[in-house]
C-alpha cells in the first residue's frame, strides 16, 4: 500500500484524534489506564510513518481540556504517563529527525509534565523533519477565545482597530501560529465528529473515520490507507471542478 502513495501529492498537514483507548482495555477485560499504556505503541506508528513519507506536520490531540472531567485517577495515570513517555521516547525523535512542539493551555499540565516537555522540546528543537505537535490541555474553542482575547487587549490598548481584524491577523494569533492548515484527518474509534479539535485549522480538512479500529490497534498501514484515501480526493476549496481543472493548467 505504502508503494501506491504519491510523494509529490502528500498532505503537508495530518492531525489525529486518537479515541478508542478506554474501549479497548474494556475488551480485555482491563482498566482503561492499560489502553492508554498500550497506546504508545500507536503514536511511534503514526510518527515514524509520517516521517519516513515526507509529512511536514503532524498534530496529536493526547489530551484535551474536557479531558480533565474525567476521573481523578485516569488523569493522575495519564499524566505520569506522558512524563515517561516523552522522556523514553525522545531517542525515538532524535533518530527520525523528528521535531517535537506543543499547543494547548500548557500551563495546565503538572509542573514534572511541563519540565519533561519543555526539555524534548528544548533537545529537537534543531531537527528539520516532521514536526510533531502534542495538542495537551487543548481545544479548539479555548484556542479561539484566547486568540479573540490577545485581539481584545490590542484594541483596548488602542494598538489596533477593530476594522483592521482579519482572517490571517485571527490565525497568527491562534496557538498553530504560522503552521499550515490541517489537510486530513484522522480519528480511530468509531466516532464521526471533531470533538472541538483545531476547530479553526480543520476549515477544509479532508475527514477519514476508522470505524472498526480503536488507537491502540493504529499501524502504519492505516496511516497510508487514509493518505491513499486523500490522494483519490478533489478538494474545491467552494469551487467547482471545471475551475480547479483551469487552475491546475
Amino acid at each position: 500500500m505504502k508503494e501506491q502513495i504519491d510523494r509529490t501529492k502528500l498532505p503537508r498537514h495530518i492531525a489525529i484524534i486518537m479515541d478508542g483507548n478506554g474501549r479497548w482495555a474494556k475488551q480485555r477485560g482491563a482498566m482503561r489506564v492499560f489502553g492508554h499504556r498500550n497506546a504508545i505503541k500507536a503514536v511511534r506508528e503514526a510518527t515514524e510513518g509520517c516521517a519516513e513519507l515526507g509529512v511536514e506536520y503532524l498534530t496529536l490531540y493526547a489530551f484535551s481540556t474536557e479531558n480533565w472531567g474525567r476521573p481523578e485517577a485516569e488523569v493522575r495515570a495519564l499524566m505520569e504517563l506522558l512524563v515517561h513517555t516523552i522522556a523514553d521516547e525522545l531517542p525515538t525523535l532524535q533518530k527520525n529527525n523528528v521535531r517535537l512542539n506543543s499547543i494547548g493551555d500548557i500551563d495546565s499540565l503538572p509542573n514534572s509534565c511541563q519540565r519533561e516537555l519543555q526539555e524534548a522540546i528544548d533537545k529537537t528543537k534543531q531537527n528539520t523533519g516532521l514536526n510533531l505537535i502534542l495538542a495537551l490541555g487543548y481545544s479548539g474553542k479555548w484556542d479561539i477565545v484566547q486568540a479573540t482575547q490577545q485581539l481584545a487587549r490590542e484594541v483596548k490598548a488602542g494598538t489596533l482597530r477593530p476594522e483592521d481584524i482579519t482572517e490571517s491577523l485571527l490565525n497568527s494569533k491562534l496557538s498553530t501560529l504560522d503552521r499550515p492548515e490541517v489537510d486530513l484527518m484522522l480519528r480511530t474509534g468509531g466516532d464521526h465528529r471533531i470533538s472541538n479539535f483545531l476547530l479553526w485549522q480543520l476549515a477544509y480538512a479532508e475527514l477519514y473515520f476508522y470505524d472498526d479500529v480503536f488507537w491502540p490497534d493504529f499501524r502504519r498501514n492505516h496511516l497510508h490507507e487514509a493518505i491513499l484515501s486523500f490522494q483519490q480526493r478533489e478538494r474545491r476549496f467552494g469551487k467547482t471542478s471545471e475551475q480547479i481543472l483551469s487552475d491546475a493548467k
